[in-house]
């Protein structure tokens, strides 16, 4: 698993009960998920179809700093499954992790479309490839 991103736990991000709201993971997960996929089929034309269930493992508090890992399940053929898992940067704790994210690569038109990968690329490598 590859760490990208890194988040800190702020006020605004907590639930009632003083810890990171659900939700907000969500919408970081959704968006790293996007980003990933984005940069791997090379196209800004990316949605989410799926997210299986979502495996809560602990919590996090105001101050913490978090991880956010993917990792490519399989290349489909106009589609990308990535599996998702966030911890905790100092602790290494899992908070929550994620076995399913179902992105769709989508033409001009906004419709699915082949991309045409198979395998994971990094960018590195393509740039040195000019």
């Amino acid at each position: 698993m590859r760490y990208h991103t890194r988040k800190l736990v702020k006020p605004g991000d907590l639930n009632p009960n003083e810890t990171l709201f659900g939700g907000r993971m969500l919408e970081w997960i959704d968006e790293e998920a996007a980003l990933y996929a984005v940069i791997q089929l090379e196209n800004r034309r990316i949605v989410t179809k799926y997210m299986s269930e979502i495996n809560f493992v602990s919590s996090a508090v105001q101050g913490d700093i978090i991880e956010i890992g993917m990792d490519v399940v399989k290349f489909g053929k106009s589609s990308l499954v990535l599996k998702c898992e966030v911890r905790n940067k100092l602790t290494r704790k899992t908070i929550i992790k994620v076995d399913n994210i179902i992105m769709v690569n989508l033409n001009e038109q906004g419709k699915p479309a082949p991309h045409g990968k198979t395998k994971i690329e990094y960018v590195k490598d393509r740039l040195s490839q000019d």
